[in-house]
């Protein structure tokens, strides 16, 4: 009997997570669902044996804690064949102007701790000489506006440091792919008013993710294209005219 590959879905509980975990486990892989302690990552357990009969675990991380991250790869059962990043935090950006503890969270969650994760994963990975690194970073890194710079600039970190660990790792047998979503409708932009066209659903972005990722031939994706060209627009828009307009 052929063992099933494995998919570790960090953050595990966010509309994303979930609905990445329900695309891989609708393909029959074993997954993985990682959530902070307290978070009721049992329950979307339980959801996914019961509907699609996956081999499913959890397990306990924060990636914030970045010295707990050893540990806690070392605990889980197998180094996946697959892991898949959704750790963030959107944050407030008129209260981390002026909340440095603030601040500190949204840059932390956002690129400190999922980098440093993800590296130690690859490393691992490297060793054995295969896997795929999925990194949910954001269209928000592609530059700094003034309406959510501080979560824009940890999401651009993070997509720097994604091109860095692929280029790294382009000849050792693990892939990194780099996720853009664009706006997508969940709970944690719950009261936004998100242009329709333009925003996604948790499940278009899971079935984004499976695709690019088992093809392994796509290094970044934009989940709804229109988003490559909306960024390319805002890149090269002059920054004596940029600093005029409020975005």
């Amino acid at each position: 009997m052929t063992t099933p590959r494995s998919v570790l879905i960090l953050g595990g509980i966010s509309d994303m997570g979930f609905a990445i975990a329900e695309s891989y486990a609708a393909k029959g892989w074993r997954v993985t669902l990682a959530a902070r302690e307290g978070e009721n990552v049992e329950r979307n357990v339980s959801d996914l044996t019961l509907r699609f009969g996956a081999v499913t675990s959890s397990a306990i991380f924060d990636a914030c804690k970045t010295g707990e991250h050893k540990a806690f790869l070392d605990r889980l059962a197998v180094l996946p064949d697959t892991a898949v990043c959704v750790v963030g935090l959107l944050g407030q950006q008129p209260r981390a102007e002026t909340d440095v503890a603030h601040a500190t969270d949204i840059l932390r969650a956002n690129f400190e701790g999922p980098a440093l994760l993800l590296g130690e994963i690859a490393n691992r990975m490297a060793v054995r000489g295969s896997g795929t690194i999925v990194g949910v970073s954001s269209v928000a890194g592609d530059r700094g506006r003034g309406s959510n710079y501080i979560y824009g600039s940890a999401k651009a970190g993070l997509t720097a440091f994604l091109s860095g660990l692929r280029n790294r790792m382009a000849k050792q047998g693990v892939h990194v792919l780099t996720v853009k979503p664009g706006f997508v409708r969940t709970s944690m932009t719950t009261g936004l008013n998100l242009p329709k066209p333009i925003t996604a659903e948790p499940d278009e972005v899971a079935r984004a993710v499976y695709r690019a990722a088992e093809v392994r031939k796509r290094d970044v994706i934009y989940v709804r294209p229109v988003w490559r060209l909306i960024m390319l627009t805002i890149r090269n828009i002059p920054e004596g005219i940029f600093k005029k307009l409020r975005l």
